[in-house]
């Protein structure tokens, strides 16, 4: 790492760039760089999960098991995500970009040819732990390259290229393993991860640091770490089994034990890993609670919606691919607008109207049936797409700009956190509320239409493939009348799980209108504590 990659801050504020001398530091190839980082992380995050049918098969493994491939990786990402922005603030942003972009390669290469169950949970655990490194730092290098009134156009273009990512997943994943294998899921990340690495050597240029950091809090990042395990952990069971149990119960106890105590070593800590004064900004506050409502949204309707497009409607994936591609498409064509009103009129307005059209979008979607054709779920879809684009970039201008220079990493970290909690707690809340109604009304509207359920494992997979959670089990007792109730059951509890997505997003629009009008600018000093309003 050269010299001009340390100096020391001043006021909260980074100093006047140096000139440069070729590429290191230049800000848009900077943004690119980044681009490429936040493509890989983001393309692996759906992709994977496109590949665990094939990856069960070839590796012998159970459906509880193959679950913890993806739940090893979250479990690790949301435990590590201000960790690793604190990091980022301490020794900086673009050395711990290059570790977690070399860490996730070298991890994709291991999993792509290991052979066992165990090793490949292990191996995504610990890429897990390279990809939140690699998060909050994109955010943190992006506020040290760009001027705080340029930054919401390298914020859009961020977020565009994290949504078209995300929606080529499936595609791409579906490709590899239809034409190649499973493994060739993880080996797609060498290009991508040797690209970063070598642009980032190249191009990074590191955000002033303290040139005297004081001593790091690990009790904090122990129980801070602990704690969005436990919470994370008890959202998954909920979304996995569609109801909460002892465990999950215990968990979630856990998590609220372990934030307070959190909280009170957060307000003694000399250093600590999060100060609270950041929440003392109102806009700070607001645009967290605003990205954990899109991503509730964002991550919770997909979770039901997939079973309405393949199994009630019938579609294929590719088809259902379609389907959504309006979604994809306005995420990324309307992130620049986005910026652009952003910058003019500041993020109140943008979020909260992004925010309701969500909710509008949500409450559409909500009212779909058997019979909705391709024309009315692509506008709905349409809609939740024009409504994500302005809060995305707003909520994250919010958070990312309301804080001192020197706390970008930490804010950075919290933003993709409540992202990651926002959308663990829409996942597991559409789960339960689906899986809770079709459990309370399935068994009574199968009795009066006279059809006798077998009790034990074989009912209950029947009642699954019934409402459209499995596919039909081709005994002949699934009938057209079964069916026809399972789906109905399903509908029915789909449309309340949505509108409890829409309720959501609405009291996140709420939340909006406390940002305050005008741009935002964040404090002089981080010392200060004073709230931006």
């Amino acid at each position: 790492m050269s010299g001009t990659d340390r100096a020391p801050a001043t006021d909260g504020q980074a100093p006047p760039s140096p000139r440069r001398r070729g590429v290191r530091g230049h800000p848009w190839l900077t943004l690119v760089t980044l681009s490429v980082g936040a493509m890989m992380v983001s393309l692996d995050g759906t992709i994977v999960t496109v590949a665990q049918p094939a990856m069960q098969a070839d590796l012998d493994a159970d459906l509880a098991g193959i679950q913890w491939v993806t739940n090893g990786y979250l479990l690790a990402v949301a435990a590590l995500l201000i960790t690793a922005g604190k990091l980022g603030d301490r020794y900086g942003h673009r050395r711990m970009f290059l570790i977690g972009a070399a860490g996730f390669t070298t991890t994709s290469v291991a999993i792509g040819a290991s052979g066992h169950l165990g090793w490949v949970i292990a191996l995504r655990v610990l890429q897990g732990v390279f990809g939140a490194l690699m998060q909050p730092a994109t955010l943190g290098l992006l506020r040290a390259a760009f001027p705080p009134d340029r930054l919401n156009m390298p914020i859009a273009v961020r977020s565009a290229v994290i949504a078209a990512s995300t929606a080529a997943g499936p595609v791409v994943g579906g490709l590899l393993v239809e034409h190649a294998d499973w493994s060739w899921v993880f080996y797609l990340n060498v290009p991508l991860g040797a690209l970063a690495l070598a642009l980032g050597v190249t191009v990074l240029r590191d955000a002033p640091r303290p040139a005297a950091p004081g001593r790091f809090d690990l009790p904090g990042m122990v129980v801070l770490g602990a704690a969005l395990c436990a919470f994370v952990g008890g959202l998954t069971t909920v979304a996995d089994q569609g109801r909460a149990d002892a465990r999950t119960l215990l968990l979630l106890a856990s998590a609220a034990v372990l934030t307070a105590v959190f909280v009170w070593w957060e307000r003694r800590a000399q250093d600590p890993l999060l100060p609270l004064r950041l929440f003392a900004s109102t806009r700070f506050t607001v645009g967290v609670l605003a990205m954990t409502a899109m991503a509730f949204v964002m991550f919770g309707a997909p979770f039901v919606l997939i079973f309405y497009l393949q199994n009630v409607l019938g579609l294929a994936p590719a088809a259902s691919g379609v389907r959504v591609l309006g979604l994809t498409l306005l995420m990324i064509v309307g992130a620049p607008p986005a910026a652009i009103w952003i910058s003019r009129s500041g993020p109140r307005a943008p979020v909260t109207v992004g925010l309701a059209v969500t909710a509008v979008a949500m409450a559409a979607l909500s009212q779909l049936d058997a019979g909705s054709g391709t024309l009315r779920t692509t506008a709905c879809f349409l809609l939740l797409g024009l409504g994500f684009s302005p809060v995305m970039v707003g909520a994250t201008k919010l958070v990312i700009g309301s804080a001192p220079a020197e706390l970008a990493g930490v804010a950075g970290g919290v933003q993709q956190t409540s992202m990651q909690v926002g959308g663990s707690l829409g996942t597991a809340t559409v789960g339960a509320i689906v899986g809770g109604y079709v459990a309370s009304v399935l068994p009574a509207r199968l009795a009066a239409a006279g059809i006798d359920v077998p009790e034990g494992r074989a009912g209950t997979a029947l009642r699954e493939a019934a409402v459209g959670l499995t596919p039909d089990l081709g005994t002949g007792t699934a009938t057209a009348e079964l069916t026809r109730i399972g789906q109905t059951a399903f509908l029915d509890g789909m449309c309340y799980a949505l509108l409890a997505t829409a309720v959501v997003a609405a009291l996140g629009a709420v939340a909006a209108l406390f940002a305050g009008p005008g741009k935002v600018t964040a404090p002089a000093r981080a010392a200060t504590g004073e709230a931006d309003t």
